[in-house]
């Protein structure tokens, strides 16, 4: 996989940044009156017939059935670019994907039922004596289980969908997307979005460089693993994941098993921490959501894991601060997430420079020879979709802020493209599920970088990404629904 993406002129973070942006136009277009992006199907609570999941962005454009057909094949058509310009197989890919799409969208439909998904201020509105209270966001952990069954249980019929299995493409795009919900959001309260941003850097600034160097530690003192596996390794536990071992199996120059092993491994444990860690931060920090937020960022070592660890996180907090009497808007515990996830993202082409001279300078046969690492390299390692999402991010707050007609436009383009974003997500989650065939783990020798993992994961990151995380965002709440709908009445 690794060789097929260096050899493309195009890959999955340019590829995301061009679908991203793609959406994000047409989203625009609504500033001068036209609404391209109104067949984008939002999915939601149901009670009785499961096609009420559906609905079209724009009331009335079409019924929920049409909507969710018009964005499987508009979708499908982005993506088949996509995987054109990857100069992946194109038909294999729409095959692949029609089977992932609408078995994902059964998921979803499933953990979208009201007596699963209702908290307890809805369930009188939908007219049910009692439900679990998990949200809509239980579909993302049905897809999520469900891949894991299939993924072990029918191995043969899963690799027939190997070419449409791209969770990190998945979760890419929707981040670009997401950027212009946050910005909206943070238009609200800019002030509040800032001193989020700003302790968020400063958060994964500090967890990064401590994360980094115990993880290389315990990996080369306490395992004897050798430096060309002691660096993926360490950049994927404790950085970013999949895209972090890559890149810096890249920058070393490691053999391409080595990061594909490792990414292997982060793939595994973000369905254990995804199922494992919104949980547990509902139960203890529901009173520190902002908290809760950051620590799915820290702990959670993929980017579709940790985004969908925090909406998971999010939706289970808020539904019991709601129950408490306390409405607080959604988005913030997310924005906290990513933002930390995205300024981890960030360092990667930073670490991978870093890295790369080192190895260059003091570890490589022709290190005598003085190569170093040029501007150009960095730049070619730098993950493009975080340039996607921080652009639109900063346009819609910059449009937003100052113009309430502008504002109240940017709500409503932000509103149908978060249906993207959260079909997008699902994606992620089921197609985390489907590659995630522990049986043949085992048989390529992955047990001693499993113990790797197990160690520095549960006794080291997980709980110093909370301490880091309490540190910089005790005491902050996100907006309370009154409060801000008070404001907008000034």
């Amino acid at each position: 996989m690794a060789n097929e993406h260096a050899t493309a002129t195009f890959n999955e973070d340019k590829v995301a940044c061009l679908l991203g942006g793609i959406l994000f136009v047409l989203g625009l277009c609504k500033f001068a009156g036209m609404d391209l992006t109104g067949w984008i199907v939002k999915m939601g609570m149901w009670v009785d017939n499961p096609l009420d999941c559906f609905r079209a962005a724009t009331k009335g454009m079409m019924e929920g059935w049409q909507a969710l057909l018009a964005t499987y094949i508009l979708v499908t058509l982005g993506l088949s670019l996509g995987t054109k310009l990857m100069k992946g197989n194109v038909v294999k890919f729409i095959i692949s994907f029609t089977i992932i799409f609408f078995i994902a969208i059964a998921c979803y439909v499933v953990g979208a039922n009201a007596y699963i998904a209702a908290n307890p201020t809805q369930i009188a509105k939908q007219g049910i004596p009692w439900a679990l209270g998990l949200s809509t966001e239980a579909g993302y952990i049905v897809a999520l289980c469900v891949g894991i069954i299939l993924g072990n249980l029918v191995p043969g019929f899963v690799e027939k969908l190997h070419d449409a299995c791209r969770p990190e493409l998945f979760v890419k795009i929707a981040i670009v997307v997401l950027g212009c919900e946050l910005g909206v959001k943070a238009a609200d309260a800019a002030a509040f979005a800032g001193v989020v941003i700003f302790r968020g850097l400063c958060a994964i600034v500090e967890a990064y460089l401590l994360y980094w160097a115990v993880v290389y530690y315990v990996a080369r003192k306490y395992f004897k693993f050798n430096k060309e596996w002691a660096a993926p390794l360490a950049s994927g536990i404790s950085i970013c994941g999949v895209s972090a071992a890559i890149a810096t199996g890249g920058a070393i120059r490691a053999r391409p098993v080595v990061p594909i092993m490792v990414s292997s491994l982060v793939v595994v444990f973000t369905c254990i921490e995804m199922l494992l860690l919104p949980f547990v931060a509902s139960a203890f920090l529901h009173g520190e959501p902002m908290v809760a937020g950051g620590w799915m960022g820290l702990a959670v070592k993929s980017d579709g894991g940790a985004i969908a660890s925090g909406a998971i996180t999010e939706s289970l907090i808020l539904t019991k601060a709601a129950s408490l009497g306390t409405n607080w808007e959604t988005g913030w515990i997310t924005m906290v997430t990513t933002t930390v996830k995205v300024f981890i993202d960030m360092f990667i082409g930073v670490w991978a420079f870093v890295l790369a001279y080192i190895w260059t300078k003091y570890f490589d046969a022709d290190a005598k020879a003085g190569k170093r690492m040029s501007w150009g390299d960095v730049w070619d390692r730098f993950p493009r979709f975080v340039l996607g999402y921080v652009i639109t991010f900063l346009i819609m707050l910059f449009l937003c802020i100052g113009d309430a007609d502008t504002h109240k436009v940017a709500k409503t383009i932000s509103s149908s493209l978060n249906g993207m974003r959260t079909l997008f997500f699902l994606l992620t989650f089921f197609s985390i599920g489907l590659i995630s065939n522990f049986k043949k783990l085992l048989e390529e020798g992955i047990g001693r970088l499993a113990i790797v993992y197990v160690v520095c994961l549960f006794g080291f990151i997980i709980w110093v990404g909370l301490f880091i995380s309490y540190l910089f965002f005790h005491g902050m709440y996100p907006p309370e629904v009154q409060a801000a709908a008070a404001a907008a009445g000034m």
